[in-house]
């Protein structure tokens, strides 16, 4: 009993309990997938007791949901970060953000996949496809800039769709191996950066005043 006393303080001292459940849970998808463990392990990692999950996650499935929507934050933010240096509504900004979705699924593999799984998802699908939803919008905004665009209407999303198969197809090609029955090395920088400028429209002029 002391023992657990101890884990559960330590695990509070050390941040928050979700917080702390869903990066040891990152951790050991990574590692070994995210059938490869379970919930005892993910609390051994944590440092807390095996009943502390329960406070915040209703099962494993529960807690790979939120390591899901965690994954789907991060890549919005990691997008947001690529094109933020770049000229805004640019072909380079937008290649840009491509290429941070590829380099999120070579980085986490197991994360990408379970980002875009058909998983129940703990009956939390809605909230999941929301999040997924503003990870999406930040291609959504540059394309926009780049059309002259000033909301997200029906060409933003036919023009923004193109691309964003392109790179998604890209990543799944690259962890999974698929490059590799190539006789030549595949240059993603330069394949997303052809892609970007081949499926996007001419940019509209600006009309003189």
């Amino acid at each position: 009993m002391a023992e657990n006393k101890t884990q559960k303080k330590a695990g509070y001292h050390h941040g928050d309990l979700r917080g702390q459940l869903v990066s040891a849970a990152r951790r050991l998808i990574e590692e070994h997938g995210p059938d490869g463990f379970t919930m005892s392990d993910a609390c051994k990692l944590a440092g807390v007791s095996t009943a502390a999950p329960y406070r915040h996650f209703s099962s494993k499935e529960d807690l790979l949901t939120e390591v899901a929507k965690d994954g789907l934050i991060r890549l919005r933010q990691d997008s947001e970060a690529r094109a933020q240096p770049l000229p805004r509504g640019t072909v380079e900004a937008i290649a840009a953000i491509g290429r941070g979705y590829v380099d999120f699924a070579i980085r986490e593999p197991h994360i990408f996949r379970l980002m875009f799984s058909t998983k129940s998802h703990a009956g939390r699908i809605e909230e999941l496809r929301s999040v997924g939803r503003q990870s999406y919008g930040v291609l959504l905004n540059e394309v926009a800039l780049y059309l002259g665009e000033s909301e997200i209407n029906d060409l933003v999303n036919r023009t923004s769709f193109p691309l964003w198969t392109h790179v998604h197809g890209l990543s799944f090609l690259v962890i999974d191996g698929k490059l590799d029955v190539n006789n030549f090395p595949v240059d993603i920088d330069e394949a997303i950066l052809f892609a970007t400028k081949s499926l996007l429209p001419p940019k509209p002029r600006l009309e003189k005043a």
